[in-house]
């Protein structure tokens, strides 16, 4: 046995490694069109109304942003937080119902550590945000998965797997993550109905939820209304991803508690410098218009992928058509493996993830996810075609 092997714990040796990072070095290439990161177009991030607040939180505030602070974040902007998920879905929050965390990856980290006993049952959507595998994967769960549909979950199956002793489910009902499908109404009505005499925790994960750009928002499956409800947010997709600024929105405050205790334990605090650049951002600045600018920009980069795919890619090959958010989801012909295209794709110059890593104990799946986000409308057409030219070849 490798003697690293030994002194390794079952727990890291149970998380598989980060499919994506390998794959980004793989497409580092400056010369590769890359569809394959998550990444929020630069063009978004507000770096001089970020100037500016720098220098007003250093001369307002002082040793204040440079000093250790709380555990549960920054009071002004866990309010800020509850006031506006108040006023937007109605829902009835205050400060003791937010914590603030370092991205989302630490929110699932801290929910997962809080709750999660081997063997315990974790519900998936099938495929899931491959973050969440990795993540759930250290407390070493039983995964049970679920279909998605371009309407939600497959109801059927839903009912079926929460007969396995689940503890937490974990979803993202709002431009999933790597499908780019959003729940219909009915189908979160549906799922609630189903849950809401269960003792489970309900995760909805929603770090694109302000990226739509058709139709309307719809309300969460729990929050307000379900006692073991959290929501996890994020202003990483908003304002900029570097911050790692991110929070859990919680009902049940017994529950958040200890989920501080875990953070606690984990970094005692988040980034105040960020947490404070980021409030004086959102107090100073038109945040609404500028979440319009972002989705206006990602929804002519998301109809240009779609018009070039539907140009170039050949009819046996079928794509979701997100309503905002960050990716869609490509579907091959049965018996393609996306994994095996993958160095074939690189040689054109032309990078995307495949499926597997968003599966749990799925090989060589005929999937794969791309990102809109992070390319010039031109460039995503360019890269389009080339991977068009592979798959006529299929």
């Amino acid at each position: 046995m490798n003697v690293m092997e030994n002194l390794l714990s079952e727990r890291i040796k149970s998380t598989p490694p980060s499919f994506v990072r390998s794959i980004l070095k793989t497409a580092a290439d400056p010369n590769v069109i890359s569809f394959a990161g998550g990444l929020p177009n630069p063009v978004s991030f507000p770096q001089e109304e970020l100037l500016v607040s720098m220098e007003r939180i250093t001369k307002t505030y002082k040793d204040k942003v440079f000093q250790y602070s709380i555990t549960a974040g920054l009071p002004e902007l866990r309010q800020y937080i509850a006031n506006r998920y108040n006023k937007k879905f109605g829902l009835n929050l205050d400060i003791d119902n937010i914590l603030i965390t370092t991205g989302s990856q630490q929110a699932l980290d801290l929910i997962g550590k809080t709750v999660l006993d081997e063997n315990d049952g974790v519900l998936l959507e099938k495929p899931s945000y491959l973050g969440a595998i990795q993540v759930f994967s250290q407390y070493m769960p039983k995964f049970h998965t679920v279909d998605l549909t371009d309407k939600g979950l497959n109801i059927e199956q839903f009912k079926s797997a929460l007969n396995n002793n689940i503890k937490l489910m974990y979803a993202i009902p709002e431009f999933q993550n790597p499908t780019g499908l959003t729940y219909s109404a009915e189908n979160r009505e549906e799922i609630f109905e189903i849950i809401k005499d269960k003792d489970i925790i309900l995760v909805e994960d929603d770090p694109y939820g302000e990226l739509r750009f058709n139709g309307k928002h719809l309300p969460y499956i729990g929050a307000g209304r379900f006692k073991n409800s959290i929501v996890l947010g994020s202003f990483s997709k908003v304002v900029t991803p570097g911050m790692r600024t991110g929070f859990i929105i919680c009902e049940n405050k017994e529950l958040l508690k200890n989920i501080s205790v875990s953070k606690e334990a984990s970094d005692l605090h988040t980034n105040i410098f960020s947490q404070y650049l980021i409030w004086d951002y959102l107090m100073h600045n038109d945040f609404e218009k500028h979440i319009a600018k972002i989705t206006e920009l990602y929804s002519k980069q998301a109809q240009a992928m779609l018009n070039a795919m539907d140009k170039y890619f050949p009819k046996s090959v079928k794509y979701t058509r997100p309503d905002g958010g960050m990716f869609l989801w490509v579907t091959l012909p049965e018996n393609v493996s996306a994994l095996e295209l993958f160095p074939k794709a690189l040689e054109k110059k032309v990078a995307f993830v495949p499926g597997d890593p968003f599966y749990i104990n799925k090989k060589n799946v005929n999937t794969m996810r791309l990102n809109y986000t992070n390319a010039d409308c031109d460039t995503i057409e360019e890269g389009i075609k080339r991977l068009g030219e592979l798959l006529e070849g299929i």
